[in-house]
C-alpha cells in the first residue's frame, strides 16, 4: 500500500484546512465568507457524526459505547455551530453575549472526556457498569454544579458580561486541559492502534486548546470574526479528527489485557468522592467571601444545596449497589464452595469404588474355594445319622451362615464385575413403568403406595437398559423398605425435562436416612443384619456415573428421602428399538 493510501484521510483532511486557509487569507470579512466558514464548520463536525454513528454500527461490541459517546460529542459541537449559522447566515445578526448556546458549545468535551475514560483499548472482564456509569453521573453532575455556581450568575441572575466571560473562559480552558490529561494518561497506558488514535487525538486536542485562548482574547477585544485567520486552527482541528475516525477501519483495534497500579483504580472513584467534599467549601466561600450581589449569592447557595442532594443520592446509590455486588459474590462464593465440596465428594467416592471393585475381584475368589467346602462337608455331615439335637443345631447354624456368606460373595463378584455394557437410545419412561410394576406387585402391604409421573415429552438418553433397569429397581425396594418401616406412606417417582438434562426424582414419605452423606458408601447400611449388605446404592452409584450421569441423595424438610438423578438428554432422535429390561 502506498503512503498516499495509507494515509489519504490526513491527506484529505490536510487539503481540506490548506483550501479554508487560502480562503480564510485572502477574502476579507464579509457574509460571504461568513457563510463559507460556518457551513464548512458545519459540514465537517456533521461528517464527524456519521462517522461516529457508521462506526458504532459496524465495529465490534466492545467499542460501542466509545463511538457513541464520540458523537454524541461532535452532536453538541455541531448544535452550537448550528446555531451560530442560523444567525450569522439565515437572519444575519450578531451572536449575543451570552448566548444559551455557549452551554452547550461548553459540555461538548464531556463525551470525548467519557470515551477515552471508558478505554476501551482495555479488556474489562468483569466490569461493574452500574458503578463505573455511577462515578461519571457524580463527575458529570459536579462538573455541571460547576457551571451554574460560576458561570450561571453573571449570565442571567445579574447580568455582568465582564465576569461571565472570565469564569467561562477559565472553566473551558479547564475542561480542555481535562481533556488532554485524559487523552495523555490514555495514549502512555496504550498500545497498538488504539495508542495511534489516542495520539492523533491528543495533537488534534492541543491544537484546539492553544486555538482556544487566543480566539477567546480576540473575541474580548472584538478582533474575531467568522472566517478570520482563528477559524483555521478549529478547521483543522475537526478535519484531523475526522480523518481519524475514518482510519481506524485500517488499524488494528484490539482490546488488551492492562494491569493498572491500584492508586489508578481508584482513581476516578475517589475523584467522584472529593466532588463531595468540595460543595461545602464552596457553599462557604458564597457566604464569606464571595462579593456579588445578593441575588447571585443566593443562586450559589441554592445550587450548592441541589448539587448535595443530587450527589448525596449518588453516593447511596453507590453504597447500595456495592453492597449488593457484596452479597453476590458471597452467594456465589458459597455455591463454588458447595460445587466444590459437592466434587471432592464424587471423585472420593468414585476412588473408592474403583479400589473396592479391584480388591474384591481377587478376594471373592479366594473365598469362594474353602466357602464351597465348607457347605459342602457341612451338608455331608449333615445327612448323617446318629447325631444329637445339639449337634444338628450346631450345624444348622454353620450351614446358614455359610449361605449367607456365599450370597455376599455373589454381591461382590457382581458389584466387581460391572461392565459397561452396549448403550442405545432408550426411554426411562417405559424402565420406570416396568420397574414400579414389577415391585408393587410384590407388595402386600395395603398402606404403600407407589405413584409414577412421567412427562409427555420426556426424552431418551443414551444408555444400557438392563443397568439402568437394575439401578431403579434397587432405588425402589430401598424405598419401600423405608416405607415397611415408617408402617407405610407413598412413593412419588417424577421424570421430567430441565434444559438439556433428564431429571427423575425418587420421594418417599418415610423416615428419612440418617446420614445422607454416606448413603453410597460401600457396606454401609441401616437394615438389620442379614437383610442387606450395603453394596445396593454404591452399585447403583457406579452405574449412574458410568452414564455420565449425576445422582444425590437428601433428606426432605417434611420428612422422606429424595433420590435425584440426572442424565444428559441424547444429541439426536435417533429411532430405535423399545428398551428391554432382564427381568422385567
Amino acid at each position: 500500500m502506498t503512503l498516499f493510501r495509507r494515509h489519504r484521510w490526513f491527506f484529505a483532511a490536510a487539503a481540506v484546512t490548506l483550501a479554508f486557509a487560502i480562503v480564510s487569507l485572502l477574502v476579507h470579512k464579509s457574509p460571504q465568507l461568513t457563510a463559507f466558514a460556518d457551513i464548512t464548520g458545519l459540514a465537517v463536525m456533521s461528517a464527524g457524526i456519521a462517522v461516529g454513528v457508521a462506526n458504532s454500527i459496524r465495529r465490534p461490541a466492545s467499542e460501542r459505547s466509545f463511538w457513541i459517546l464520540i458523537s454524541l460529542g461532535f452532536s453538541l459541537w455541531a448544535s452550537n455551530q448550528a446555531a451560530w449559522s442560523y444567525h450569522e447566515i439565515v437572519i444575519r445578526k450578531a451572536i449575543p453575549d451570552p448566548y444559551f448556546f455557549d452551554i452547550i458549545l461548553f459540555f461538548h468535551s464531556v463525551p470525548f472526556i467519557a470515551a477515552i475514560a471508558w478505554r476501551p483499548d482495555i479488556d474489562k472482564k468483569k466490569v461493574k457498569l452500574h458503578l463505573s456509569l455511577i462515578n461519571f453521573l457524580m463527575l458529570l453532575g459536579w462538573w455541571s454544579f460547576l457551571y451554574a455556581f460560576f458561570v450561571f450568575p453573571p449570565q442571567y441572575i445579574v447580568a455582568d458580561i465582564g465576569q461571565y466571560n472570565i469564569y467561562y473562559d477559565r472553566l473551558y480552558g479547564l475542561e480542555n486541559a481535562l481533556l488532554l490529561i485524559v487523552l495523555g494518561l490514555a495514549v502512555f497506558t496504550s498500545s497498538g492502534g488504539w495508542r495511534r488514535l489516542y495520539f492523533h487525538f491528543f495533537a488534534a486536542g492541543i491544537v484546539y486548546g492553544i486555538n482556544s485562548q487566543f480566539l477567546d482574547r480576540a473575541a474580548a477585544a472584538e478582533t474575531y470574526y467568522s472566517g478570520s485567520s482563528y477559524d483555521i486552527a478549529l478547521i483543522a482541528t475537526l478535519s484531523w479528527m475526522v480523518a481519524t475516525t475514518l482510519s481506524v477501519t485500517e488499524w488494528n483495534l484490539q482490546s488488551v489485557e492492562l494491569s493498572l497500579h491500584p492508586l489508578w483504580k481508584k482513581l476516578v472513584p475517589q475523584l467522584a468522592m472529593l466532588t463531595v467534599l468540595t460543595l461545602p467549601l464552596l457553599g462557604l466561600w458564597a457566604i464569606a467571601y464571595d462579593q456579588s450581589p445578593g441575588l447571585s449569592r443566593e443562586f450559589r447557595l441554592f445550587v450548592v444545596l441541589a448539587a448535595m442532594l443530587f450527589l448525596g443520592a449518588c453516593v447511596f446509590l453507590r453504597q447500595y449497589l456495592q453492597d449488593q455486588s457484596l452479597i453476590a459474590l458471597l452467594q456465589e462464593s458459597r455455591r463454588g464452595y458447595e460445587s466444590q465440596k459437592s466434587l471432592q465428594t464424587e471423585l472420593v467416592q468414585k476412588e473408592k469404588l474403583a479400589s473396592l471393585g479391584s480388591l474384591v475381584a481377587g478376594a471373592a475368589h479366594e473365598i469362594n474355594h474353602p466357602l464351597n467346602a465348607i457347605m459342602t462337608q457341612s451338608e455331608l455331615l449333615w445327612d448323617k445319622e446318629g447325631l444329637t439335637p445339639d449337634q444338628h443345631a450346631l450345624l444348622r447354624k454353620i450351614v446358614n451362615q455359610a449361605r449367607r456368606t456365599r450370597d455376599l460373595v455373589t454381591h461382590l463378584l457382581s458389584f466387581a464385575q460391572q461392565a459397561p455394557g452396549e448403550k442405545t437410545l432408550i426411554d426411562l419412561g417405559i424402565l420406570l413403568h416396568r420397574a414400579t410394576q414389577l415391585l408393587e406387585s410384590r407388595r402386600s402391604n395395603p398402606k404403600i403406595r407407589i405413584t409414577l409421573s412421567v412427562e409427555s415429552d420426556f426424552p431418551r438418553v443414551h444408555g444400557n437398559a438392563n443397568q439402568l433397569f437394575q439401578a431403579f429397581v434397587e432405588i425402589i425396594e430401598n424405598a419401600l423398605d423405608a416405607l415397611e418401616d415408617a408402617g407405610g406412606g407413598s412413593l412419588l417417582v417424577s421424570a421430567f425435562r430441565n434444559r438439556d438434562q433428564a431429571v427423575l426424582h425418587f420421594s418417599d414419605t418415610g423416615l428419612g436416612i440418617r446420614q445422607p452423606e454416606r448413603v453410597f458408601d460401600p457396606f454401609y447400611t441401616t437394615k438389620p443384619v442379614g437383610k442387606g449388605t450395603g453394596l445396593g446404592l454404591s452399585a447403583v452409584y457406579g452405574v449412574i456415573q458410568e452414564h455420565q450421569g449425576q445422582i444425590t441423595c437428601q433428606n426432605k424438610p417434611e420428612g422422606g428421602a429424595l433420590f435425584i438423578l440426572k442424565f444428559p438428554v441424547a444429541a439426536e432422535p435417533v429411532p430405535t428399538q423399545a428398551a428391554g429390561a432382564a427381568g422385567a
